[in-house]
């Protein structure tokens, strides 16, 4: 189930990398979202350092082919729910790093096991004025088909993924109850502290392929 949780991170964070930002089609949500996950699979597929899992190259892919494409302030702030108006803007700064950072880190190792998947786009069903959608694709590969459906906003720099669904279940809804209870037992410092933690030890663990 993490190597699609991979193909999510990937459309969720990518900064322009092997493809032009000219080239990305940013006017329509699913234009934007096949043209990352194209770019990112096809990066993956034809580097052999990522196949081997070299961590600080998938971290650096990610940063660059993902990260510009999504509003992590907002994935943050959903995840925060009501205690993000308890953070002081120096702390909300910090949680939206160490949040994408642990995200970038949690599956960045995923990325080395893409080979053979495709994705499929489903018709995309919303009104031309629309602020938010819900783009919708399923993976294909060994096993049992995948669905994936991807948040995403209308900003004033084009449109960008702030939540990601994997058979059912949102993002933000899985880590919402980790930082409610984080937060109610040690305060929004201590959920600033167990994100810079944890990155630290998956920044220190050795990859497993």
């Amino acid at each position: 189930m993490q190597k699609y949780f991979a193909v999510l991170l990937s459309s969720l964070f990518i900064a322009v990398g092997g493809v032009s930002a000219q080239v990305v089609d940013q006017s329509t949500p699913d234009g934007l979202i096949k043209n990352v996950v194209s770019d990112v699979m096809a990066s993956v597929k034809s580097d052999p350092e990522i196949q081997k899992g070299n961590i600080p190259r998938i971290v650096d892919l990610v940063e660059k082919k993902i990260v510009p494409y999504t509003d992590m302030r907002r994935t943050t702030e959903m995840a925060m729910g009501p205690n993000w108006k308890k953070a002081t803007p120096e702390q909300q700064a910090q949680l939206v790093s160490e949040f994408k950072n642990l995200l970038i880190r949690t599956y960045s190792g995923a990325l080395s096991q893409l080979r053979d998947q495709t994705v499929q786009f489903k018709p995309l069903r919303a009104a031309p004025d629309d602020k938010e959608v819900v783009v919708k694709t399923v993976v294909i590969g060994r096993g049992d088909p995948v669905p994936l459906d991807y948040r995403l906003e209308k900003t004033a720099n084009g449109w960008r993924v702030y939540d990601m669904n994997i058979m059912g279940v949102w993002l933000v809804e899985a880590y919402r109850n980790q930082f409610a209870n984080q937060i109610s037992q040690n305060g929004v410092e201590g959920l600033v502290k167990f994100l810079q933690d944890r990155n630290k030890q998956l920044a220190a663990a050795k990859p497993t392929n």
